[in-house]
């Protein structure tokens, strides 16, 4: 199997890297290999490594910056996605694109399935939601993979960020009105890995958009909870802040961000065999995550 992979530098493509390489023909690229951007760079890789799956780890994520960098958002999250498609579809490769719960207004009660409204609130979701119309057009041949609240070992999120803080502050206040699914990235590593696996058969039809994300469910403050639970009991932290409960209203950011992130992962199971990623297992890690 010959498995192209962009954003390899990336929370998700760089344990991605990890786990795929000695197991096939890996061309795995960073930013600076490959801009997603340059379609002639794109066709020219695709057309001499002839990859039978293209995986997008690439993303612009800065979700506040996207309100003033929309342009920029838009290249990569959806002409990039754009590109790729068409590129593997001319080489009858397929491909993997990693999506988001911010393609939603985030304002319902339950879970999100992968048929309801999209409706997203900010650039960054508009750019997001662009690249994954652009993917369904371009390729038949595809999988897009929706996730949320990204955490792991490599690269910036909320688990490093708390660890952080947790060392610079006594009390600290954390949202308690945004609910979703924490992540582990190597869950979402995995669960292409998966993915992959099954596409390797010939006789394999069930492309289309799945969710999948951490469970249980949880506040940012219940998130919070956990990380620093974990982080007191292995040593990282001799005593745990003060944590305030605050709402979305208290923590005015440029980008809105979904009240309801809570993605319904029972699609991925159903069809792929695929269980929702253990985040409070993941957080047993938290000594790599510093």
């Amino acid at each position: 199997m010959r498995i192209l992979l962009t954003g390899c530098n990336g929370q998700v493509g760089f344990l991605l890297k990890k786990k795929l390489e000695g197991k096939c023909e890996l061309l795995a690229l960073t930013r600076e290999s490959l801009d997603i951007t340059d379609e002639p760079k794109i066709n020219l890789t695709v057309a001499e490594f002839k990859p039978q799956v293209i995986i997008n780890a690439a993303a612009y994520t800065a979700v506040d910056k996207a309100e003033s960098e929309k342009e920029l958002a838009f290249e990569i999250n959806a002409t990039g996605p754009k590109l790729l498609a068409k590129a593997a579809s001319s080489v009858n490769a397929s491909i993997i694109h990693i999506s988001t719960d911010y393609v939603f207004e985030g304002n319902k009660s339950g879970t999100y399935s992968e048929t309801d409204h999209v409706n997203p609130q900010g650039v960054y979701g508009e750019s997001k939601l662009a690249g994954e119309i652009a993917v369904r057009e371009n390729c038949e041949k595809h999988i897009i993979l929706r996730t949320a609240w990204v955490f792991g070992e490599h690269g910036n999120n909320f688990v490093k960020t708390m660890l952080r803080l947790g060392q610079e502050r006594e009390s600290l206040g954390i949202v308690g009105d945004q609910f979703g699914g924490p992540t582990y990235a190597g869950d979402i590593a995995d669960a292409i890995v998966e993915i992959i696996y099954q596409i390797e058969d010939k006789r394999f039809d069930s492309w289309g958009s799945y969710h999948y994300s951490g469970y249980p469910y949880a506040s940012w403050y219940e998130f919070a909870e956990q990380i620093f639970v974990k982080a007191k009991g292995k040593g990282l932290l001799e005593s745990i802040p003060k944590l305030n409960k605050i709402q979305t209203e208290d923590y005015p950011t440029p980008a809105a961000r979904p009240k309801n992130s809570k993605l319904e992962c029972s699609k991925v199971k159903l069809q792929l065999g695929i269980e929702p990623s253990d985040w409070l297992k993941a957080l047993e890690k938290i000594c790599e995550y510093e």
